[in-house]
């Protein structure tokens, strides 16, 4: 027998409809989720797009506090939307977008990045890049407007973020950074770009790479001198940034004891694996003694490359056998240099189709080989 296909149910439009509010106010996680619509620009990263995000946030947590789930799937479904809805208030009532800096996730990359998941096989696919890429200079004052708003509220990233940002923007906006090679290498896949696409991609390249340089001043002139040296967020905060981690409430405390105790577990680690290594050696020690072994060095991002994905898929082929039920479609982990060179690792996750796979994104600083 086969079983009837599910209806549709109020709590599903709910949904559905919330995923719509998102792709249109955050384009940028449209694009993450492989929803193409929205490609050619930006969200407003001003306090006013924060604020009217969570205008509709609370529209939809009433709209959903007010039906009745009918079956399983819906109380799933209400009670992760629930939770969800409720942290992005509480997160946002904390003016956490007033601060909202750091060096691997915030709008300074986020501006940036979504340029590495968009399609550029074809001449329009470079066209519709070409207009988001005019339109970073407004995504990014935008984000000006929220910084200043949260100088003025004494909310502001700690120094050391700021300081890390502005050298990372350096190097986005350098002769050799991410804007000037990406519209200087813009190249489809079928054939050459017209010669009026290349001057728009150069011109709003040139724009965005000024919008940048901006920024870099304002938290170098305005944000860095009232910064806090301390790094921690505070208790509260963490509390509300666990939650959206993990999916889940946590024992603070405890799991702060874990962790150290975890680290500690680590640190030992290295040193009984770098005593067998190099007898007596340092971790430091055992790292330079291997850096003089030449059959342990890769040469180039080519062979970096090619090492990665050999290991990616050596390893989930291995772990689908002995360790984990492994579904087809998230076998495939693409392994790529990222286009910036700032030495770190990184993932992003496949569209909902999976018509672009989950990536694995190695920044090699500049330099080396």
């Amino acid at each position: 027998m086969t079983e009837a296909p599910r209806s549709a149910t109020p709590i599903d439009a709910i949904a559905d409809a919330w995923v719509d509010t998102l792709a249109e106010r955050v384009p940028t996680l449209a694009t993450y989720i492989g929803r193409s619509e929205h490609n050619a620009r930006y969200g407003d990263y001003s306090p006013a797009g924060a604020d009217a995000l969570a205008v509709e946030a609370r529209k939809t947590l009433a709209a959903l506090r007010a039906e009745e789930p009918v079956d399983d799937i819906d109380r799933v479904t209400k009670a992760d939307l629930t939770r969800e809805l409720e942290l992005d208030l509480e997160l946002h009532d904390a003016q956490w977008h007033l601060r909202d800096l750091n060096v691997i996730a915030s709008p300074p990359q986020d501006i940036r990045a979504v340029f590495d998941l968009m399609p550029t096989d074809t001449a329009d696919e470079w066209s519709v890049i070409a207009t988001r890429l005019g339109a970073v200079p407004e995504a990014v004052r935008g984000y000006v407007e929220t910084l200043r708003a949260g100088v003025s509220a004494g909310v502001v990233p700690a120094q050391r973020q700021v300081r890390e940002v502005v050298t990372q923007i350096g190097r986005y906006t350098s002769d050799r950074g991410f804007f000037a090679e990406f519209a200087a290498e813009a190249a489809p896949s079928d054939g050459q770009l017209p010669a009026s696409l290349a001057r728009e991609l150069s011109d709003a390249a040139g724009a965005a790479r000024v919008a940048y340089e901006e920024l870099a001043d304002v938290l170098a002139g305005e944000v860095a001198p009232v910064a806090p040296e301390q790094d921690g967020v505070g208790r509260d905060l963490y509390a509300l940034h666990s939650r959206r981690f993990l999916g889940a409430t946590i024992d603070l405390d405890e799991t702060y004891e874990w962790g150290i105790e975890e680290l500690a577990r680590m640190v030992a680690e290295q040193e009984e694996i770098a005593d067998e290594i190099l007898t007596g050696a340092s971790v430091e020690e055992a790292v330079a003694f291997l850096e003089k072994d030449a059959a342990r060095k890769l040469h180039g991002t080519e062979a970096l490359q090619r090492w990665m994905q050999q290991t990616s898929d050596h390893a989930v082929a291995e772990l689908g056998e002995t360790h984990f039920d492994i579904p087809e479609p998230i076998r495939t982990l693409e392994c790529m240099i990222a286009p910036t060179k700032e030495g770190g690792i990184y993932y992003t996750g496949p569209t909902d189709d999976f018509s672009r796979p989950g990536r694995m994104w190695w920044s090699v600083p500049e330099g080396v080989e």
